[in-house]
């Protein structure tokens, strides 16, 4: 049957929601288009959630190599770190990946077109002077870095930046309280860089338990990080020794690199969007309704453009309730409670559901258990890192409605245990199951004792 636009779906961007989208969609049958302007894998494969977990383990190695003594190894010297070999060792690792990603598409029968696209109307995409139409059009561009207007604003880099320095910061400033600041804070201090985190807010990680926050700040704290909460950077200046932060209340700090990790923001200048009618809510982002279509029928968005939820796997899962609802069934819909998630630092994060005081709202009366302690890795290592875990148990039908932990692997952990959670596992099945032991995991099902109150 003849049809009047040259694709069935044209998707712009070639990020990880993007990409889903595309290679799904195509093997429906669909004629499917995709532009990108830079390297194919977006935000995580080039500058985020890969990179990142990389260096992490990185910095990982040097606790390793601390704790290596109290197990009897006695190393021939110092380790020495080379920061260019890492780099080098990731670039390699992400062009790898890039390709697959471009194979992928291809071998999925995608159209991919290089350049920048931009909306021309509700069905017609515009890249480097030539037109696209499409039956259905699909946003995925992702966010980008939020840096705010300060005095030496071009002194500062972002997150993007952070993976080819050069040369190595040994003075490290990151401003900021999030994942990113968080876990850049953890990295760098692992690699021996003297690293100051600062925070506007009185805690770190707003969004997550208030326990989760508090033990994590003090762990970074006795790794060596420099915590310092309620402060605000005023400005940044070079000097002939690096640069300097001067903070809202006048004191200064010297860093040879600065990086604000100040969140991100809907990556959707440039896109045509007014013209195309697009609207846009009140952060910025593509507003869009529960089938991810926008305000104009024919364009729908995923993905942190849409900012409903921040994460990798959560654009992958919206890409593919947009491909059924185009090509399918319209019957796929995904459930945004309950949520596993990971935070990087050094110790890990890993928690599923409500914090408690987000739990006690919507829930009432809760039941709270906690517990902290030194891993058995730990009795001998010489480290003083603890380990902390926390369910939060809707009192009412004893099901699990939280559960956190900060501790050596917590995503790897909390992986498995979300896969109950969103079973509706009640806290009477947790206490069943049988632990392994011994093991930091087996400590959530063998919490007994609630907390008062």
């Amino acid at each position: 049957m003849s049809t009047p636009y040259d694709f069935d779906l044209f998707v712009i961007g070639g990020g990880s929601g993007g990409v889903r989208a595309a290679r799904m969609a195509a093997q429906t049958g669909a004629r499917v288009g995709l532009a990108e302007a830079a390297e194919l894998g977006g935000t995580c494969v080039n500058v985020g959630c890969i990179p990142k977990k990389l260096y992490s383990y990185a910095a990982g190695y040097a606790e390793s190599f601390e704790e290596a003594a109290g197990y009897g190894w006695q190393l021939p010297g110092e380790p020495v770190f080379d920061w260019s070999h890492l780099k080098s060792q990731r670039a390699t690792e992400i062009s790898r990946l890039n390709g697959i990603y471009a194979s992928l598409l291809k071998n999925s029968g995608v159209t991919l077109v290089t350049g920048w696209a931009q909306l021309a109307d509700a069905h017609t995409v515009e890249v480097d002077g030539k037109h696209y139409t499409a039956r259905h059009l699909l946003v995925a561009t992702g966010g980008t870095p939020f840096v705010p207007d300060i005095p030496g604003r071009e002194h500062i880099v972002t997150s993007d930046a952070m993976f080819d320095l050069d040369p190595f910061p040994r003075r490290l400033l990151v401003v900021g309280g999030g994942y990113i600041a968080c876990e850049f804070a953890s990295i760098f201090n692992g690699l021996d860089a003297k690293v100051t985190l600062l925070h506007r807010r009185a805690h770190l990680l707003t969004g997550f338990d208030d326990d989760v926050r508090q033990f994590l700040a003090n762990e970074m704290g006795k790794a060596g990080v420099d915590v310092r909460l309620n402060c605000e950077v005023a400005s940044v200046t070079r000097t002939a020794d690096g640069l300097v932060a001067t903070l809202a209340r006048g004191q200064q700090i010297e860093a040879d690199t600065v990086l604000f990790a100040t969140g991100r923001v809907p990556n959707t200048q440039g896109l045509g969007l007014e013209a195309a009618g697009v609207a846009l809510d009140e952060r910025g982002a593509i507003a869009v309704d529960a089938h991810y279509r926008s305000s104009v029928p024919s364009i729908y968005a995923v993905g942190d453009v849409s900012t409903r939820v921040q994460l990798t796997p959560v654009a992958l899962a919206e890409a593919m309730v947009v491909v059924d609802e185009l090509f399918g069934k319209g019957k796929r819909r995904l459930d945004y409670e309950f949520i596993p998630t990971a935070v990087f630092t050094h110790p890990n994060i890993g928690t599923c559901g409500y914090g408690e005081l987000d739990a006690r709202a919507k829930f009432g009366q809760v039941t709270v258990f906690s517990s902290e302690f030194k891993s058995l890795r730990h009795t001998l290592s010489g480290r003083s890192e603890r380990t902390f875990m926390k369910l939060v148990v809707d009192t009412k039908s004893d099901r699990v409605v939280g559960l956190h932990m900060v501790g050596a692997d917590a995503g790897e952990v909390v992986q498995g245990f979300a896969v109950a959670m969103r079973a509706g596992a009640t806290k009477a099945m947790f206490d069943s199951t049988v632990g392994i032991h011994p093991t930091a995991a087996e400590e959530f099902v063998t919490m007994r004792e609630p907390m008062p109150g």
